[in-house]
């Protein structure tokens, strides 16, 4: 707001020209910041755009369960367990077959590791040239080296390089080894690990010495000639008497859907068993009655009206909320088009409160009962196709497949969550535009009530001037 240097002085000094020109300003922003005004209207729009986010996030979560009860992995669940964990653990992947094997472990997997001969004095230059790093394998007696597919790293040593810049060059290079220097008090020394187990992640150390010779013990070439070696290995086991190896002590690939996982080399036999775990079903419808409880419990929240407060929900008596409800709840409604069950009922799945159609929580809400669901699983195949429907490929005749259907309806790229936030955006675009339109009034009524009043406050300032100057020229006359 405009304000005047002296307020009124023309005006009789009684007059508050800026409270008079603040009221006229206001009355034109009421648009803006009366109750109800386009302010609040921005701010309940936006309270409504944070509401259906959350409606979309529950959304997906309830897809994300219905897809768990359509997969293949969560019907066929197993647990897998080992007779003694500390040496051998083990897991499963849903659909590996029942089955139990014995397992030995000769030797755990290693690293290569290496350390040169001790440099003296400690800290001192290495001397110029070139290391190389190669990852790939040894193997024979005596040992040769065999070089993989990564590309060799080379490593620029400068004259005043030492032995601790020397192993930050290694380390920055990621050359597929850890370099670590060692000062045993006879000198230092350069320690080297593959940072992978197993054969196949060996690595050869070679250097071009500025010297010109590379293999003695002088320059550069010391970090390599007279050193040890520790060669890498493969965790070997047998598993009911076949050889096994893995690059890793995880051996994921010797028994189909099964990873065990060796601790210590072993003395006995550990006994590992596969079996059928239904437990994970139930999990999944669980984890479905609780996703559909979220969504169905934020909706009811939303449109509620307390009716001890008299107040309303944000969402109350709005028309695509109880849309979005009406969907979901009608999804429920869907039947298997196969199989001896054909409704949420049949599986145990219930309107929380009641087991009956006519006693049926008004809020809409779910539970499973464990009685009816125990007694429904003592048939598995019939429950695994009321909801994923038979296993001839298709997509839709299974309940949660369905459902998972309606879901991705809601969240597709032109679906109701999109045509919903569209709706929105457009509507708090036209409220910012509005609402720059009756600032842009208020600023051009405020700039001209300023400068009028300036103008009217000069012109009395001027008249009153005049007033006074008459005045006295009045009074010199009658003394004369």
């Amino acid at each position: 707001m405009a304000s005047f240097s002296s307020i009124g002085i023309g005006l009789g000094g009684g007059v508050d020209v800026n409270a008079l020109i603040k009221a006229s300003v206001d009355a034109v922003k009421l648009p803006i910041t009366k109750t109800g005004g386009l302010q609040q209207q921005a701010a309940i729009t936006n309270a409504k755009v944070s509401a259906f986010g959350n409606f979309k996030s529950l959304v997906s979560a309830l897809g994300e369960a219905a897809d768990k009860l359509t997969s293949v992995t969560g019907w066929n669940g197993v647990k897998a367990s080992s007779s003694s964990a500390e040496s051998v653990s083990v897991s499963a992947v849903g659909g590996a077959a029942a089955t139990s094997f014995s397992v030995q472990v000769q030797n755990l997997a290693s690293a290569q590791s290496s350390i040169s001969a001790a440099l003296t004095p400690a800290k001192q230059p290495v001397g110029a040239g070139t290391l190389k790093f190669e990852i790939g394998s040894w193997a024979g007696d005596p040992k040769t080296f065999t070089a993989g597919t990564e590309k060799a790293v080379d490593i620029e040593v400068s004259a005043t390089d030492t032995l601790a810049d020397v192993a930050g060059k290694i380390n920055g290079a990621k050359a597929g080894v850890t370099a670590t220097v060692l000062n045993d008090g006879t000198g230092e020394r350069l320690m080297l690990r593959s940072n992978t187990t197993g054969e196949s992640a060996g690595y050869r150390l070679s250097a071009t010495d500025a010297d010109g010779v590379h293999d003695d013990a002088a320059g550069l070439s010391r970090l390599v000639a007279g050193g040890t070696t520790e060669y890498a290995k493969n965790a070997n086991a047998t598993v009911n008497g076949i050889a096994v190896s893995s690059q890793t002590n995880a051996f994921a690939d010797a028994v189909a859907g099964v990873t065990f996982t060796a601790a210590k080399v072993t003395t006995e036999a550990v006994t590992i068993t596969v079996q059928k775990d239904d437990s994970s079903v139930k999990k999944n419808v669980e984890a479905f009655v609780k996703a559909y409880n979220a969504v169905n419990s934020a909706l009811n929240e939303s449109m509620q009206y307390d009716k001890a407060t008299k107040t309303a929900g944000l969402l109350q008596g709005d028309a695509t909320a109880v849309t979005l409800q009406n969907t979901l709840r009608m999804a429920l409604q869907a039947v298997g088009d196969s199989g001896a069950l054909k409704n949420l009922s049949s599986v145990g799945v219930i309107s929380a409160g009641g087991l009956g159609a006519g006693n049926v929580n008004p809020d809409g809400s779910l539970e499973l009962n464990a009685t009816k669901f125990d007694a429904a699983m003592k048939n598995p195949q019939a429950v695994k196709e009321f909801f994923r429907g038979v296993d001839d490929g298709a997509k839709d005749d299974g309940f949660a497949e369905k459902l998972k259907g309606v879901t991705d309806k809601l969240l597709a790229s032109d679906g109701f969550f999109a045509s919903k936030t569209k709706t929105y955006d457009n509507a708090l675009k036209r409220n910012t535009q509005e609402i720059q339109r009756v600032t842009d009034r208020a600023e051009r009524l405020e700039k001209s009530l300023t400068q009028r009043y300036t103008a009217l406050d000069t012109k009395m300032s001027s008249l009153n001037a005049l007033n006074t100057y008459i005045s006295q020229q009045v009074t010199t006359w009658n003394k004369s």
